[in-house]
C-alpha cells in the first residue's frame, strides 16, 4: 500500500506538470511544422532544459561569481517571458484551429495548422524583443490629478512623485536606477513617496545599485514602505540601509508636513503580509493614523499593496498611494490580475477613499514589459468638486 502511494506521489508531483508544459508545446508547434522526427525531439528536449535551468537562474545571486551570476539570471529570466508567452499563444493557437473546423472544410482547416504553428513562434519572439525593449527604456512620466474634498487652497496642486516596485536585482543595476533618480529630480517634486519592492537581495549584494538614491531630493523629503519582497531580503538590514541613503521609513506610523501654512499627514504602513514575516509587523492603518491633527488638510497612506484599502478607508484616509500589481507587467497576465487584487492599477474610489496603484517603475522576474509600460507617477492633490 505504502508503495503504491509512492508510485502516486511521483506521478502526481508538481514538477511533471512543469516539464510537460514544454513538452505539449514543443510537439503542437514543431510536429505542426513538419520538421521531422528528430528535429521535432530535440526541438522538445531543448525547451525541457530550457525549463530545468529556469529555477537554477532564479538562484543564480548566490554564485559567488557575480558577472556570471548575472549573465546566467539574464538567460533564464528572459527564457521564462519567452516560454510563458509561447504557452499562452499556443493554447490560443488551439482555439483558432478549433474554430477552423467548425467554420471551414477539412481541407481549408488543415491548410492553417503549419502557418499558425509558424505565427504563433515569430509572435513570441516579436512579443520577447518589444516587451524587453519596454521594460528597459526610461519609464513613463505618468500625471494624475487626485481630487480631495476640503483641500486648503495651500495644498492645491501639492506634488507627490511616486516610484514602485523597482526591484533592483538580478537584471536592474546602477545604471537603472540612476536614471530614476534623475528623472524623478526633474519633477521638482514636493515630496517623494517609494511605495515597496525596492530590491531583491542582500544590502551586501545591491547596497552598490541602490546608493543613487541617495540623491532623491524633494521639498519634503523622501519617504519609504516596505513590500514584501524587502521580507524575503533581509527587511531589517534594508531598513537600516534606506534610513541610511535618507529616506525616512514609514512602519504603520505617520509624519505631520506644513506646508505654506496647511497641515498634511504623511502615513505609512508595513507590507499587508509582513505579518507572516514578523508578526510584530502587522500591518495597520488605524494605527498609522492614530494620533494625527484630525484637521489636517489631507490624510494621505503609502501602502505597499492595494488589499490596504479597505482598512485605510475605515481608518479615515483620504487617499492611499500603492503598487505591488505591476498592472500584469506583461500581456497576457494584466487581464487576469485583477482576479488577485481589489485594485490593478490607475486611480480607483472606494467610499471616501481614492487609491492610486502604479504599474511599478521596475519588473520582476523576466524583463518584460509587453502592453504594460512602466511609470514614475506624479500625483497632484487639487479640490474635489462641489
Amino acid at each position: 500500500m505504502n508503495s503504491v502511494r509512492t508510485v502516486r506521489r511521483l506521478f502526481l508531483h508538481p514538477l511533471w506538470l512543469y516539464l510537460a508544459l514544454p513538452g505539449y508545446v514543443g510537439w503542437r508547434l514543431l510536429s505542426a511544422m513538419s520538421l521531422g522526427s528528430m528535429v521535432i525531439t530535440a526541438g522538445i528536449v531543448l525547451l525541457v532544459a530550457i525549463c530545468l535551468f529556469i529555477p537554477f537562474s532564479m538562484r543564480a545571486r548566490t554564485m559567488l561569481d557575480r558577472k556570471l551570476a548575472d549573465r546566467v539570471s539574464w538567460v533564464g529570466l528572459t527564457a521564462m517571458g519567452f516560454l510563458s508567452s509561447l504557452f499562452v499563444l499556443t493554447l490560443l493557437r488551439e482555439f483558432v484551429l478549433a474554430g477552423t473546423h467548425l467554420f471551414m472544410s477539412g481541407e481549408q482547416a488543415q491548410f492553417w495548422v503549419a502557418p499558425s504553428a509558424q505565427a504563433t513562434l515569430l509572435l513570441t519572439f516579436l512579443m520577447t524583443v518589444i516587451g524587453l525593449f519596454v521594460a528597459r527604456r526610461k519609464p513613463d512620466i505618468v500625471e494624475v490629478r487626485i481630487p480631495v474634498t476640503g483641500l486648503p487652497r495651500a495644498l492645491h496642486g501639492f506634488s507627490i512623485a511616486q516610484i514602485s516596485d523597482v526591484h533592483v536585482g538580478p537584471t536592474i543595476k546602477r545604471g537603472f536606477v540612476e536614471g530614476i533618480v534623475r528623472r524623478v529630480n526633474g519633477l521638482n517634486a514636493d515630496l517623494i513617496a517609494v511605495t515597496g519592492d525596492l530590491v531583491d537581495g542582500s544590502v551586501q549584494q545591491l547596497s552598490v545599485h541602490t546608493a543613487p538614491l541617495a540623491g532623491l531630493a524633494a521639498r519634503h523629503g523622501a519617504f519609504f514602505v516596505t513590500g514584501n519582497h524587502e521580507y524575503y531580503s533581509g527587511e531589517r538590514a534594508w531598513t537600516e540601509e534606506i534610513r541610511r541613503l535618507g529616506m525616512q521609513v514609514l512602519k504603520n506610523e505617520h509624519v505631520v508636513l506644513k506646508h505654506d501654512g496647511a497641515t498634511l499627514v504623511i502615513a505609512g504602513v508595513t507590507d499587508y503580509n509582513a505579518h507572516r514575516f514578523d508578526p510584530a509587523q502587522r500591518s495597520d492603518p488605524a494605527a498609522a493614523l492614530f494620533g494625527a491633527p484630525g484637521d489636517a488638510g489631507a490624510k494621505i497612506l503609502l501602502a505597499h499593496q492595494p488589499s490596504s484599502a479597505s482598512a485605510a478607508a475605515q481608518a479615515g484616509f483620504d487617499v492611499q498611494i500603492s503598487g505591488h500589481t505591476h498592472g500584469g507587467q506583461f500581456w497576457p497576465w494584466n487581464l487576469f490580475v485583477h482576479f488577485f487584487q481589489p485594485f490593478t492599477s490607475g486611480l480607483h474610489r472606494l467610499k471616501n477613499l481614492w487609491i492610486y496603484v502604479s504599474r511599478g517603475t521596475g519588473y520582476w522576474g523576466p524583463p518584460n514589459r509587453f502592453g504594460v509600460p512602466s511609470e514614475i507617477t506624479r500625483i497632484r492633490l487639487v479640490p474635489a468638486a462641489p
